[in-house]
This record gives structure tokens, C-alpha cells and sequence, in this order.
């Protein structure tokens, strides 16, 4: 069974649909590549499954040890290089409880750094991580 069916709806959006869920997600090339910017651009997208997969693996680790997460938020920047026309880094910086230990920030460290998304990026892809205890 297919992850995901998609199709171009013309003018550079595409619209994909989640087979499992029927979640749909618009994309729009970005306004400085011919695109109205009106949605998440592709390369967004990639910037916002490493964040969210992130996430989704510090809370898998959050709940093995008891550790509540709700409300943890983020930020995540992208940055574009030339020549060709790529992702060149993405910048994320998490905003956590400061009542977390030493220990308890170590692991939820250590598995937001190995997620999935983060382990298939290509390398020359320059993934920059911050963790604000407050």
C-alpha cells in the first residue's frame, strides 16, 4: 500500500494526500523560485519532518521515562544554497522544560540528534541543534 498519492494542480502546487489518514498537504514553489509562496515549499517540508521527527522521538523517549512534554515548542530555519539549488543547513532550536536533569537532557538529546529524518539527510545538509532549558 502506497504511503502517499499526489498530484500537480498546476501553477507549481502540488497537493499530496496521506493513503492511511486522508490528510492532505499543499505545496507551493517558493516566491524567490517563480512560486506564490502560499503554502510550504518543498524543501520547508523537509525542514519540518526533522523538527517533528525530532520531537516525535524525544517523546517516545519522554514517555519510556516518565517525562512529560506537552507544550515543548520549536523553531526551525532553512537555508538554501546555490549551485545547485539545495538545502544547505536548517537551523532548529527547541524550548524545554528547565526542570529536566542533566541526565533526562542528555537522552532527549541524544534521540532528538538520531531521529530517523536527521540520520537521512544528506551530510552535506549542515543540521544545527539548540536545546533552551527554560
Amino acid at each position: 500500500m502506497s504511503t502517499a498519492t499526489a498530484r500537480y494542480a498546476g501553477n507549481l502546487r502540488t497537493e499530496a494526500t496521506h493513503v492511511a489518514s486522508g490528510n492532505t498537504i499543499l505545496t507551493d514553489a517558493p516566491v524567490d523560485n517563480h512560486g506564490r509562496g502560499e503554502a510550504f515549499s518543498p524543501t520547508d517540508l523537509v525542514s519540518a519532518a526533522l523538527g517533528s521527527c525530532m520531537m516525535t522521538i524525544m517523546g517516545i523517549v519522554a514517555e519510556r521515562h516518565q517525562l512529560d512534554l506537552t507544550g515543548v515548542r520549536w523553531e526551525v530555519t532553512k537555508h538554501m544554497a546555490a549551485e545547485p539549488r539545495r538545502i544547505g543547513q536548517i537551523d532548529l532550536t527547541f524550548h524545554l522544560p528547565a526542570t529536566l536533569s542533566e541526565k533526562e537532557q542528555a537522552i532527549l538529546e541524544n534521540a532528538a540528534r538520531t531521529c530517523p529524518v536527521a540520520l537521512s539527510l544528506h551530510p552535506d545538509i549542515r543540521q544545527e541543534v539548540q536545546f533552551v532549558y527554560e
